[in-house]
């Protein structure tokens, strides 16, 4: 969560403004909705994909035992 902040911090008003004119000349203003449509829906299937993980055979209850 630190590094967010760090990063947040690095860039001010003026360079956000500049970023942004880069990508519309980049990619043209239709198409920069449809790149961050696409970014943030690949964000929620990672962390769908991450919490929806099932538990590995050895974690569940009663694998613990020992066999002789």
């Amino acid at each position: 969560m630190l590094t967010g902040v760090v990063i947040a911090g690095m860039f001010g008003p003026t360079e956000i403004v500049i970023i942004i004119l880069v990508l519309v000349l980049l990619f043209g203003g239709r198409k920069i909705p449809e790149l961050m449509r696409g970014l943030g829906q690949g964000m929620k299937e990672f962390k769908k994909a991450t919490k929806d993980e099932p538990p590995k055979a050895t974690d569940k209850p009663g694998n613990n035992e020992i066999e002789s």
